[in-house]
């Protein structure tokens, strides 16, 4: 019987692709979350599904844990054609479309419902769809919740209580911008190497959301959570362009009909996720604190500036805030 598999090119990956007795496309998608990230389980549903409707003819084969790289190690991967399907930070994929700078605007969503709506309305398609010189193909926003700042020695209150501080952030121009802006020194690192780090001091905190800060038991290492929910930048799943057109019409529809449900899946694990690692890090001795967000609101605001000599891109902020 011959075999169809999407990618045979990375040689840790032939190593997995035993023998079948069925004719099967394999979709090989590497992320760097936690096996227990309700990101990662969101996915767990994409392959059952996509099994499921596909009668067996389609499977998802997960490698989580950074196994094959960071966010952008794997986003490489996919433009040659060497990895089928990522899930990236929108905050790292803006390096490679510059789209996906709006979601790291500070304060730039109302409320969840609100980055929900534009996720899944015109806005968040046409972003999606942005990437196809880059032979690149977003399929579905997953939610990432809010960020916010955890460290080690004492909360932070107010940007004041930034100034100096070296914060880690992911590889994005607009996370750098913001520490900055608040006085730090924002230090991009791996989110693989952040709890080292974090041990050894090469950073005084770090920001990301709460079920993240949870499962990557960053902790551990540092006791205060300051939950100023400065951003909400999803994360995307993103499919290679080389990948996409090896899939025939109809193994495209049952991969689509699986996103969605692996979306829908996803946000109400992510939901439960959220208030479960709270309870969790609070039950562990973290100290909690709500900062007053204004103060943070007004020491970011020149960020939207980035956008004035951009027409584009500023009247996508636009369309943003006014959705």
């Amino acid at each position: 019987m011959k075999f169809k598999y999407v990618l045979l090119l990375v040689p840790i990956l032939l190593l997995s692709s035993c023998a079948s007795e069925e004719d099967v496309t394999v979709l090989r998608l590497a992320h760097s979350l936690d096996t227990e990230h309700p990101v990662h389980k969101g996915m767990v549903v994409l392959g059952e599904s996509l099994e499921q409707k596909s009668g067996g003819k389609m499977k998802v084969q997960l490698y989580p844990n950074g196994q094959l790289g960071g966010e952008r190690e794997s986003i490489e991967l996919l433009q040659i054609g060497s990895l089928d399907i990522t899930k990236v930070s929108a905050g790292v994929l803006e390096n490679f479309i510059p789209e996906y700078k709006v979601f790291s605007i500070p304060y730039l969503f109302r409320d969840k419902q609100h980055s929900h709506n534009i996720y899944d309305g015109e806005v968040g398609r046409s972003i999606l769809n942005k990437g196809e010189k880059f032979n690149l193909q977003g399929l579905t926003f997953y939610d990432a919740g809010s960020r916010s700042f955890y460290t080690k020695t004492e909360p932070i209150n107010s940007p004041a209580d930034v100034k100096d501080m070296k914060i880690r952030v992911m590889k994005s121009n607009m996370a750098i911008e913001m520490i900055q802006d608040l006085g730090g020194a924002p230090t991009p690192i791996s989110f693989g190497e952040l709890y080292t780090a974090l041990q050894q001091g090469v950073v005084d905190g770090a920001e990301n959301n709460i079920p993240s800060y949870y499962t990557s038991k960053h902790f551990e290492v540092c006791k205060f959570l300051s939950i100023d929910e400065h951003t909400s930048v999803p994360d995307v799943l993103v499919i290679g362009t080389e990948t996409l057109a090896r899939l025939t019409d109809q193994e495209k529809e049952w991969l689509e009909e699986a996103v969605q449900e692996s979306k829908k899946a996803q946000r109400a694990l992510w939901e439960k996720s959220e208030k479960e690692s709270l309870e969790a890090v609070t039950k562990s001795g973290v100290k909690v604190n709500y900062p007053e967000k204004q103060p943070f609101r007004e020491a970011t605001k020149e960020m939207l500036q980035i956008f004035d000599e951009n027409p584009s891109m500023k009247k996508l902020v636009q369309s943003i805030q006014e959705n």
